[in-house]
């Protein structure tokens, strides 16, 4: 009867494929010690073929002897060259990325939007403050009209009142913004037969 992989134990590193883990497998087996590291080391050898990118620099050699520690499930007692990671150390969860998660009545905008809008109202007064906020004005009508709303210049002036927290109060007559059109997306015409 045929034995299929299905059947067989769970790779611990699949990429290296079921010869490789034999290999491993038969590199326990041997009791003699200094035998068993030179089947270690010419195991590492056939893994860095498989993969040439690690077998040329030291960090690459290192997590080949790692990925060596990882298939043989940490059993493996030879003269390594560097140190290993142990099983331990594989376990650990990594840390926790820490997010902002404070909820946004204005989370159209987005959050890079809405620091940049925090920014120009913190600047000085003058020609260099004016122009930030007419393009943050400008991209807020972009951002809104994406989402598929029809709106007014008055609403942005008034959304860049609140969001700045009375800080950037823009006059209508001064502050003109563009007349974006989303486009037509039109459907695809099917070839006649």
């Amino acid at each position: 009867m045929l034995t299929y992989n299905t059947q067989l134990k769970k790779l611990a590193l699949p990429e290296y494929g079921r010869n490789i883990q034999q290999m491993v497998d038969h590199c326990l087996t041997i009791e003699d010690r200094e035998e068993r590291t030179r089947c270690a080391y010419a195991i590492v050898k056939v893994m860095g073929n498989l993969f040439p990118a690690l077998r040329e620099n030291e960090d690459g050699q290192h997590k080949l002897w790692d990925h060596l520690a990882i298939m043989s499930d940490f059993k493996l007692d030879i003269d390594f060259p560097c140190e290993v990671v142990c099983a331990e150390n594989l376990a650990t969860p990594p840390m926790p990325v820490p997010y902002d998660q404070t909820p946004s009545d204005t989370r159209h905008y987005g959050r890079l939007l809405l620091s940049m809008i925090k920014r120009a109202a913190e600047m000085e007064p003058g020609r260099e403050r004016d122009a930030l906020i007419t393009l943050l004005a400008n991209q807020m009508k972009k951002t809104m009209l994406a989402g598929g709303n029809n709106i007014d210049d008055r609403r942005i002036y008034n959304d860049l009142a609140v969001l700045s927290r009375g800080a950037i109060r823009v006059d209508e007559t001064n502050c003109v913004l563009h007349n974006f059109t989303m486009p037509v997306v039109q459907g695809k015409k099917k070839k006649k037969k």
